[in-house]
């Protein structure tokens, strides 16, 4: 069953992370993205600690489809928080012809383009 939305709790200066909240039906789950995450996930290294939230919003739809894809494939825990780093960035080759891949077999100079994430995310795993 996909997250749904809940609130922006801001970033974590200790933890170099930006904290929100998902419900799973009633039940928050706490949820964080790394800042290496961020910066993955934006394409480049990411905004100083203060324009996390802005980043944050810019980045919603597929940050939270990244964190309820999360939730989904390991039984619900009591207290368990969902962290998402840069390895559960999907990476896509840089050519859009090729196929997209999903993990060790691209090199490490690609990035992320949100672009891609957006038209591959189906509509419903976003909310």
């Amino acid at each position: 069953m996909p997250l749904t939305r809940d609130r922006i709790i801001g970033h974590d200066n200790e933890r170099l992370a930006f904290r929100f909240t998902m419900l799973n039906g009633g039940v928050t789950v706490e949820c964080q993205i790394s800042d290496a995450g961020f910066g993955e996930l934006g394409g480049g290294k990411g905004p100083e600690s203060i324009a996390r939230q802005a980043q944050f919003v810019a980045l919603r739809d597929a940050v939270e489809g990244i964190a309820s894809d999360l939730f989904d494939r390991v039984p619900p825990v009591k207290g368990r928080v969902i962290r998402i780093f840069t390895k559960h960035i999907q990476k896509f080759p840089s050519s859009p012809a090729d196929p997209i891949a999903t993990g060790s077999e691209l090199d490490t100079d690609n990035t992320v383009s949100l672009r891609v994430i957006a038209e591959t995310r189906p509509a419903s795993a976003a909310q």
